[in-house]
């Protein structure tokens, strides 16, 4: 599923450029320890986890985007960041919790 579809879908707030990237998977996870062990190349990442090294292990993982749960913003340089390696940031009022069930009801797993 392209990221713009998921991003339309779930009504995401983008913070950043929106790549044309294929999402493959979801994964959730707040550590970024979890992220690096866990996370696959191509998954959108949700989280709530505002900080660069945050970013740094999404990127060192390859994802294709990053969910901020509950709102959450990051710092200025952290969307420098995202957008110099190409990693989409969104945000979303929903909880994690809501969001995984919204990906879940269109097919993202």
């Amino acid at each position: 599923m392209k990221l713009q579809e998921i991003a339309d879908k779930l009504e995401l707030s983008g913070l950043t450029p929106v790549f044309d990237k294929d999402v493959t998977g979801v994964y959730i996870s707040d550590m970024v320890s979890d992220i690096i062990a866990n996370a696959k190349a191509g998954n959108l990442l949700v989280t709530v986890q505002v900080h660069a090294n945050a970013l740094a292990a999404a990127n060192l993982v390859d994802v294709t985007a990053i969910v901020l749960a509950q709102g959450k913003q990051p710092a200025e340089d952290v969307l420098r960041m995202a957008a110099k390696h190409e990693i989409a940031i969104f945000t979303t009022a929903l909880n994690r919790w809501q969001v995984a069930t919204k990906l879940y009801e269109i097919g993202l797993r």
